[in-house]
């Protein structure tokens, strides 16, 4: 351990890694500055334990913050140990887990601490879709830190004392910490989107130790396996039932009912998070209509339609899952876009990135219709048109333009108006519209779907698919990026 007396930094990380094997690096680093009083002051570690470990026996590395040593304050040395962390991490190929709690910027190191800020950014951006990168955050996290934070793939937050922010809370004009807490655990994970798991500190260390275990440890692993126990042809008897709880459904489905959801405060009518298959790792995306507690209560229904918040948080997740080769499994039920005037001002941009993201997402792709599919939200939805691979669809699923009874009215609205039995009539049409037009069977027919399957059959299914796309290989036409 470093040279100073045993801290929470220090327990934090006894807790995260697997027992002994903690290897701590630049444990003698102190601070350089003399300025402003500095050199009378002890910085043991200056600040922050650096090393690596393993968790479940895959390499990591680490760096915990101790708020002990000048309140956890990043110094000019503090940020060139976490530089080196990520420099070793990227030649090995292993996850980079920061434990944050830090007082910010050392200001008696002035442009020297803000230096190493911007190297500490760079390496970070260096590092995205290279190797996994999580934060989880126990203290204080703010200013520069905060962004630092932002650019991980995963952060963790303390549910009481931690508190994360550019501005505090009392800095923003017209608020106080009492009026709205916007440092707060609740806020980053529910409001911002920000936080994709809270709890307290046990929780959140054994969480991390979860999501390791699922994650490839870099971009160039083909997927991260396990040994399966359960049943590959297990049939989900009640799978139907679970439509609008996509989260039910998707435990459902996976092995051992294994099931981790990622953003779960945020948008809570779009899903997203990991399941496992055969063993192996694969991130889901679907519409959600409903919101069960643990005791079985119905907490909360949606309309099944897409929002701003939620196409940006399933963005986000698909282009994780597509930098790290994690294949994608969509559940589909929805018929439209969320009108409201707060989504009007960014369902346009974040529909088409996620759009971009399912359709230019070179791993595995398999889709499945459970509900409702209509218009161009059903088409952002990784359907066929943009490019999923294996598109399934259950029996009463209802694939379209629009609801069949609306398009009828359109249609023939001059012969309902004229007939006598103007709602008999409606029915008929709506019928034989949706017949030719709305089922599942009429999109089969055009090839839009590649097979109609029992929702019992769903887990067996989707494993058999995803087991014939193991191979895939798509050639993208030669750019540097996109610009969505």
């Amino acid at each position: 351990m470093s040279n100073s007396a045993p801290t929470s930094a220090s327990d934090r990380i006894s807790l995260l890694l697997d027992d002994n094997s903690f290897v701590e690096v630049g444990a003698y680093v102190t601070a350089r500055s003399t300025d402003f009083n500095m050199a009378d002051k002890v910085t043991p570690a200056d600040g922050v334990i650096t090393g690596y470990g393993t968790i479940d026996g895959s390499l990591v590395y680490v760096y915990s913050q101790d708020a002990s040593v000048l309140g956890g304050s990043l110094g000019e040395m503090h940020a060139k140990k976490i530089k080196g962390i990520y420099s070793m991490a990227m030649k090995m190929g292993a996850p980079v887990i920061g434990l944050i709690d830090c007082a910010g910027l050392r200001l008696q190191e002035a442009t020297d601490a803000l230096n190493g800020f911007g190297q500490m950014y760079l390496n970070q951006a260096l590092a995205s879709g290279v190797i996994p990168q999580i934060s989880a955050v126990f203290g204080v996290c703010g200013g520069g830190m905060a962004v630092s934070c932002g650019m991980s793939d995963f952060i963790f937050m303390e549910d009481k004392k931690a508190r994360l922010f550019v501005n505090a809370p009392n800095a923003i004009d017209g608020n106080h910490v009492e009026m709205c807490d916007t440092a707060s655990a609740a806020f980053q994970s529910g409001e911002t989107g920000l936080v994709d798991f809270i709890g307290d500190e046990s929780a959140i260390l054994s969480h991390i130790r979860t999501l390791i275990s699922i994650l490839p440890s870099n971009n160039k692993d083909d997927m991260s396996y396990s040994e399966c126990t359960d049943d590959l042809n297990r049939v989900c008897a009640d799978l139907e039932d679970y439509v609008g709880a996509a989260d039910i459904a998707l435990s459902q489905i996976s092995d051992d009912k294994f099931f981790i959801e990622v953003k779960k405060d945020y948008d809570k009518s779009m899903v997203t998070g990991f399941i496992r298959l055969n063993g192996t790792t694969v991130g889901c995306v679907a519409n959600r209509t409903a919101v069960y507690g643990e005791n079985g209560v119905k907490e909360g229904e949606f309309d099944a339609v897409l929002s701003a918040e939620g196409c940006e948080k399933a963005a986000k997740f698909v282009s994780f899952c597509d930098a790290f080769r994690i294949p994608l499994l969509t559940l589909v039920n929805v018929k439209g876009y969320k009108t409201c005037k707060c989504t009007e001002r960014r369902i346009a941009k974040n529909a088409a990135r996620l759009t971009y993201g399912f359709a230019s997402a070179s791993v595995p792709k398999v889709t499945v219709i459970v509900g409702e599919a209509y218009g161009t939200a059903y088409l952002t939805m990784n359907s066929k048109s943009i490019g999923a691979d294996v598109v399934y669809a259950w029996p009463n699923a209802v694939i379209g333009m629009m609801d069949a009874t609306a398009a009828a009215k359109i249609m023939y609205a001059d012969e309902i108006a004229r007939a006598d039995d103007g709602i008999g009539l409606l029915s008929e049409k709506a019928a034989a519209y949706h017949e030719l037009q709305s089922s599942a069977v009429a999109a089969a027919r055009r090839g839009y779907v590649d097979d109609i399957i029992e929702a019992c059959d769903t887990r067996k299914r989707v494993i058999a698919a995803f087991e014939m796309l193991f191979t895939k290989k798509e050639d993208c036409p030669d750019r540097k990026h996109g610009t969505v």
